[in-house]
């Protein structure tokens, strides 16, 4: 049956690459080298074909009991929250819960450092999609002085076993790092500076790491070096067009989830119900203004 489901996927797959590969808004030339900014409108069909299998991997997941944990790590602007915005717009929450934690408490500095991480794996029929993770030791705390250098040494030596007892366990872990350019992570950095819409992902942690390019390549080095295991590989995706970015990972996540379409039973709607003698009883209600 799993096979069966994947050939019918794949089949789907294959017919709307061809459609795309033949719509002339997409592939403009952009210059010699250099891939097209994809259409919205193609952007747009493409992203809600993936987010209907997002939901059909998600029935699949609650009615197997399946557990799928998803780590995104990356470049500071390098489209981490808008992917996993679409990968969870158009699902269920109780299905798919998101991780952003905030900087440790006192009493979590005292716990062994995955300790805090753990308490949010997901449980059976869950798909947990942590914003940054356990991998913070090994870039940000590294680069920025949190942690000492024989802690992250620590970390990268121990990570690679707790993340095979994890899969073990049955998870489905998969590690995304996401990487922009330089220039494009400027031109990125300096539209939050003017756009009230975004000056809230502008942090005083963002401008300090900002001048640290080639320390933060050097922590990203180590730790593909310690981590990038057969259980538990890192995935790479090239996000300077994040319309791209954000299609490339979510039709390879989906790729990575054993899922089969489930049968769906065909829904109607029942009779509504008559009066029965009901009547408004005109209460003064507040209504909200409509000034659109």
């Amino acid at each position: 049956m799993a096979k069966k489901g994947k050939s019918r996927k794949k089949k789907r797959d294959e017919a709307l690459e061809a459609k795309t590969a033949s719509t002339p808004a997409a592939n403009e030339d952009a210059g010699p080298g250099a891939p097209s900014k994809m259409n919205r409108k193609v952007y747009e069909g493409e992203m809600a074909r993936l987010q209907g299998e997002l939901v059909a991997m998600q029935e699949w997941v609650r009615a197997t009991g399946a557990r799928v944990l998803i780590v995104f790590e990356g470049r500071d602007t390098a489209g981490k929250g808008g992917t996993i915005k679409r990968i969870t717009e158009r699902v269920s929450p109780r299905v798919f819960r998101v991780v952003a934690l905030t900087a440790p408490t006192e009493r979590e500095r005292s716990q062994m450092y995955i300790q805090r991480y753990i308490r949010h794996f997901p449980s059976a029929g869950e798909v947990v999609i942590f914003d940054r993770s356990w991998y913070n030791r090994a870039g940000v705390e590294r680069v920025m002085g949190f942690c000492t250098p024989e802690e992250t040494g620590r970390f990268l030596d121990q990570v690679p076993g707790v993340e095979k007892a994890m899969v073990e366990s049955g998870i489905i872990l998969l590690k995304y790092w996401l990487e922009v350019s330089p220039d494009e992570q400027t031109r990125r950095l300096k539209s939050r500076i003017h756009d009230p819409r975004k000056v809230w992902k502008l942090s005083a942690m963002d401008l300090k790491s900002y001048g640290r390019w080639y320390d933060y390549s050097r922590a990203r080095d180590a730790m593909f070096e310690a981590s990038d295991t057969a259980w538990a590989p890192w995935f790479v995706a090239n996000t300077d067009d994040k319309k791209r970015g954000r299609l490339n990972i979510i039709s390879h996540l989906l790729s990575q989830i054993p899922y089969e379409p489930l049968a769906l039973d065909d829904a109607k709607l029942p009779r509504r119900q008559t009066p029965g003698g009901y009547v408004d009883p005109g209460l003064p209600l507040r209504h909200i203004p409509t000034p659109f």
